[in-house]
């Protein structure tokens, strides 16, 4: 079974990501120049965490994606299919409420959460409209979700520039911060193969969510598409 023509079973991909949850924070920080912080931001605006509600994180790694949802007030389930991340998680932030949990298989009940949100872990799901799919099923109707990963450059000559950064100048930094460099080829071939901001905005209506919305980062490095369910 394999994904964007890439070769990992699930298991492989949920082994690749404990490898590399120790240094997992700190090695994004690096490889990103630090615009994961903004990116974070930008995904805790748009799914507007009000006190009292109830937010499914999913892919949520260590949880630093969650804790702002926690800080306002939500209350947050931080989901992911990594034992080795939920492990560190839940060491470095033990009030959040770590799940262990598959993306086309979700442990919750329908219509469980008022808003669902996903930050780099699309892609790694074996079939990301099944995934859609199932953050659909769990969303309660008028809920909202808001996907953030990685996109198409919308500038020609800088899309040129960001690909070679990825086959080429990406793996050697990673070998020199992460614990599991070889899995940072993954992550540029998996970026590579994924589908333009278009091409995720019909997934996700093909997955039953209403009108989709896009906003570009960091010149369409990053795209977060948020929408609702009908």
């Amino acid at each position: 079974m394999s994904r964007a023509g890439l070769d990992k079973e699930p298991h492989d991909v949920a082994k690749m990501f404990d490898g590399v949850a120790e240094k997992y924070d700190v090695t994004n920080d690096v490889l990103s120049l630090g615009q994961d912080r903004r990116w974070r931001k930008r995904v805790v605006e748009l799914v507007d965490p009000q006190p009292g509600e109830k937010i499914l994180d999913l892919a949520a790694g260590t949880g630093t994606s969650s804790q702002p949802f926690a800080d306002a007030g939500a209350t947050v389930v931080p989901c992911d299919f990594s034992i080795g991340m939920l492990e560190v998680g839940k060491r470095e932030r033990p009030r959040l409420a770590f799940t262990a949990g598959d993306g086309m298989l979700l442990p919750f009940g329908d219509e469980t959460f008022d808003a669902v949100t996903i930050s780099f872990g699309l892609r790694n799901i074996v079939d990301p409209i099944a995934g859609l799919r199932e953050l659909f099923r769990v969303t309660k109707p008028g809920g909202r979700i808001v996907v953030c990963e990685f996109s198409t450059p919308t500038w020609g000559p800088f899309e040129a520039i960001y690909s070679n950064y990825l086959m080429r100048a990406l793996p050697p930094i990673a070998r020199k911060v992460s614990s599991n460099p070889e899995s940072y080829v993954y992550l540029a071939e998996s970026i590579r193969e994924w589908p333009d901001q278009k091409g995720l905005a019909l997934r996700m209506v093909e997955a039953g969510w209403g009108r989709v919305e896009w906003h570009n980062l960091s010149g369409g490095i990053v795209a977060l598409h948020h929408s609702f369910r009908p």
